[in-house]
C-alpha cells in the first residue's frame, strides 16, 4: 500500500480522503491556500504546507507549488479529489513524470474523455447509447443552424471542453440558438481556453442518472450501481440518491453493461462516472459525460455497495485487488446525499461568512461530511459547498423520514444555507413519489 499520500484539494473532499488514509495507516499530507489555513483538514492532516494566496490559480491549481509539497514532505502519491487539478490531464502527466503515484485514471483517459465531441464520438464507436448530435464542434453559428434543422429543436448548446453544468444553453428556435451559440463559445473560451460548441437534442423531460465505476488494477472495469442526480439548480447537483426510484432491474442491468463499455473503450482505472441521461417516458438513455475523478456524491454509493471508494482508489493505484468480490456486487439498501451550501435557499446564490453555529445531526444512518466548523469562515473564493448530509437505511421511505430528521437537526448560523430547501424537498409530493425530473427544483421555485 501507498506509504504518503498528498491531497491536492481542500474542503470535506480534502478532510474525507485524509480519514480514510490514515484508516489504513498512510501519512496524510495536506496542501492549502493562505485562506484556508484554520479549517479542520489542514489540522488532520499529519503534514500541511501553504501553497499559496487565497486564489485558486495561486494555490490550488499551482502545479509548481504542488509538486514542490511533495518533494518536500517526500509524498509517494497525490489525490486530486474533485474539481481543480483532478481531471487535467498534463498535470496527471506532470504528476508521474516526477516519479509520484497519480491517484487517478491515466491521463490519456483524462484527455480521451475531457472533450465532450470526442468523448461522444468514442462512446458511439463501444456501442454507448448516445443523443442526437453533432459529431463535431459547430465551426459557425450557421454551422450549428444547419446541424439544429436535422437534429431537431429544441436543442442544447454544450462547450465542447465544459463539464460540472457548465457552458451549456437551450435553444427552442433559430433564433435562440444564434444566441446562445455566442453565448456558450464565448463563456467557453474564457473558461475553459476553449470555445469549441457542439449541438446535441434537448430533452424537456428528462432525468440525470448516472453510474459509478471502477477500472481495477487487473484492467477490469465494474460498474457500482448508479446514482440519481435530477435534483439540480442551474445545471448543478443538490440532492443525490442510489438506487435510482426510476431505474428497473431489467434498465439497471443496460446501464451498468454500457457504463462498463464506456470504461473499458478508454483503457479506465481507478474511480470514475458515466453520465447519462434517461427519458422516463420510453426508458431509452443516452450518454452525457465521463468524470473522470471521484464524484462528490460518491457516498451514497458506498453506503449501498458496502465499499470506501477512497481506500479502492488508493488500492488501485498501488496496484492491488479491490477489498471486494468484483462479480458479487449488488446493492443493499438505500441512500441519500444533500449538499449543504452557503448560499441562499430561494435563489441559490452565494452568502459567504463567518459561522458562529455548527451543530452537525447524529443518530441510524446518519453521516456529515462536512469542511467547515464553528468560528470558520466560508469565503467567496471557493465553490460554495459546506458539507454533505448522507442519510442511509432499509429503503427509501426509511431513509427520507431519517432524513427530515436530520435536516432538523442541522443547525448552522452565519453564513446563509439551503437548510430549509432541503426541509421542503423532503414534503415534497412530486419528489416524495420517486417521479420526479431534472425540472423539479425549478416547479418548487
Amino acid at each position: 500500500m501507498i506509504e504518503s499520500l498528498l491531497v491536492a484539494n481542500r474542503g470535506e473532499i480534502a478532510r474525507r480522503i485524509i480519514r480514510t488514509a490514515k484508516r489504513l495507516g498512510i501519512r496524510a499530507i495536506a496542501v492549502h491556500s493562505e485562506a484556508d489555513a484554520g479549517l479542520p483538514f489542514v489540522a488532520e492532516a499529519d503534514e500541511a504546507v501553504c501553497v499559496g494566496p487565497a486564489n485558486p490559480a495561486q494555490s490550488y491549481r499551482n502545479v509548481e507549488a504542488i509538486l514542490a509539497a511533495a518533494q518536500k514532505t517526500g509524498a509517494q502519491a497525490i489525490h486530486p479529489g474533485y474539481g481543480f487539478l483532478s481531471e487535467n490531464a498534463d498535470f496527471a502527466r506532470t504528476v508521474e513524470a516526477a516519479g509520484l503515484i497519480w491517484v487517478g485514471p491515466g491521463a490519456d483517459a483524462i484527455s480521451a474523455m475531457g472533450d465532450k465531441i470526442n468523448a461522444r464520438n468514442l462512446m458511439a464507436a463501444a456501442g454507448v447509447p448516445v443523443a442526437p448530435g453533432t459529431t463535431d464542434p459547430a465551426a459557425s453559428v450557421d454551422a450549428a443552424v444547419a446541424a439544429a434543422a436535422e437534429i431537431g429543436y429544441p436543442v442544447m448548446v454544450k462547450a465542447a471542453a465544459g463539464g460540472g453544468g457548465m457552458g451549456m444553453g437551450v435553444a427552442a428556435d433559430e433564433a435562440e440558438l444564434r444566441t446562445q451559440y455566442e453565448k456558450v463559445g464565448a463563456f467557453a473560451d474564457r473558461m475553459f481556453g476553449d470555445g469549441s460548441v457542439l449541438i446535441e437534442r434537448y430533452f424537456p423531460r428528462v432525468r440525470h442518472v448516472e453510474v459509478q465505476i471502477l477500472g481495477l488494477a487487473d484492467g477490469r472495469v465494474v460498474a457500482l450501481g448508479e446514482r440519481e442526480c435530477s435534483v439540480q439548480r442551474r445545471n448543478q447537483k443538490l440532492v443525490e440518491e442510489s438506487p435510482s426510484p426510476a431505474v428497473s432491474a431489467e434498465l439497471r442491468s443496460r446501464f451498468l453493461a454500457a457504463a462498463v463499455r464506456a470504461g473499458e473503450a478508454v483503457g479506465y482505472r481507478n474511480a470514475g462516472t458515466v453520465e447519462c441521461l434517461l427519458d422516463p417516458t420510453t426508458q431509452e438513455f443516452f450518454f452525457l459525460e465521463m468524470n473522470t475523478r471521484l464524484q462528490v456524491e460518491h457516498p451514497v454509493t458506498e453506503y449501498v455497495y458496502g465499499v470506501d471508494l477512497v481506500e479502492e482508489q488508493l488500492r488501485v493505484a498501488a496496484g492491488l485487488a479491490p477489498t471486494f468480490d468484483p462479480d458479487a456486487l449488488a446493492p443493499r439498501g438505500h441512500a441519500i446525499e444533500l449538499r449543504i451550501n452557503a448560499e441562499d435557499p430561494k435563489r441559490f446564490l452565494p452568502g459567504p461568512g463567518v459561522i458562529a453555529t455548527w451543530n452537525e445531526p447524529t443518530g441510524d444512518g446518519v453521516r456529515v461530511d462536512s469542511g467547515y466548523v464553528a468560528g470558520n469562515t466560508v469565503t467567496p473564493f471557493y465553490d460554495s459547498l459546506m458539507a454533505k448530509l448522507i442519510v442511509s437505511g432499509a429503503d427509501r421511505a426509511e431513509v427520507i423520514e431519517r432524513a427530515r430528521a436530520a435536516v432538523a437537526g442541522f443547525e448552522i448560523a452565519g453564513p446563509k444555507n439551503n437548510i430549509p430547501f432541503f426541509a421542503e424537498l423532503l414534503e415534497n409530493a412530486e419528489f416524495l413519489s420517486g417521479d420526479y425530473d431534472t425540472g423539479i427544483v425549478s416547479r418548487m421555485r
